[in-house]
């Protein structure tokens, strides 16, 4: 159960590191060339827009929880003088 709960921390560390080393990685519908193969022809991936790369799952993460913290820390100052904080 240690060596289980080692390793899965390890994953998790060598992943977040990852996503703080390099947030984008290739777009895994179309394989990291921006385009997708059709009957007719070729077209723009529609995931990645053709441009190859997509924000990591974890960097997303990490970006919402970064948001979240700056809402939840600025000082929001009332709109008139004379209204309660909580109006």
């Amino acid at each position: 159960m240690l060596i289980t709960s080692g390793v899965l921390l390890a994953a998790l560390a060598g992943y977040a590191a990852l996503c703080a080393v390099s947030p984008f990685g290739p777009c895994r519908k179309c394989s990291g060339t921006g385009l997708r193969e059709l009957r007719k022809g070729a077209k723009l991936c529609r995931r990645c827009h053709g441009r190859r790369r997509r924000l990591r799952l974890g960097r997303r993460a990490l970006n919402a929880g970064h948001r979240t913290h700056a809402a939840a820390t600025t000082h929001r100052t009332p709109a008139q003088k004379g209204t309660p904080p909580w109006h």
